[in-house]
């Protein structure tokens, strides 16, 4: 069954997924990003080459004909996809296709809008069974610096 972590009060998104992104190259996973649109790709693809600044987060769009050998994958329709390990979600729905993956990463903001539709996909995933884990970024940071 997918494992599920949403995380929550996240000030920038398109960092937070850059964060996500070195952790899971460290140990070896492959992520696909089920973006929303092209201009939210083309954002998130831009912070994937300055952050972090003293490192490199190979990835490319689903089109692109080195996707097999990319362990980031960027995307906004969900068709032909090249793995089944680890699927970070930004649009505003649950994906189709989540139940494939091993892994799925939902990334919520701090916006009522985005809080809200983040609640209804939890409570699809809850509602069909799925364990879900919650991390409370600011918290965590918060903790952290203590």
């Amino acid at each position: 069954m997918t494992r599920i972590d949403f995380y929550f009060n996240i000030e920038d998104k398109f960092r937070h997924i850059a964060e996500l992104a070195q952790h899971a190259l460290a140990r070896r996973r492959r992520l696909f990003v089920y973006m929303p649109d092209a201009h939210a790709t083309a954002r998130l693809e831009n912070t994937l080459w300055t952050h972090p600044p003293a490192a490199f987060l190979p990835h490319c769009r689903n089109d692109h004909p080195l996707r097999a050998e990319t362990p980031i994958i960027l995307d906004s329709d969900g068709e032909n996809l090249p793995h089944d390990d680890v699927l970070i979600n930004l649009t505003e729905e649950h994906p189709p296709f989540f139940s494939r993956f091993k892994g799925l990463i939902e990334v919520v903001g701090r916006d009522d809008n985005d809080r809200n539709q983040a609640r209804a996909r939890y409570r699809f995933y809850r509602d069909r069974g799925y364990e879900i884990k919650s991390h409370d970024v600011e918290m965590e940071n918060n903790n952290g610096r203590r």
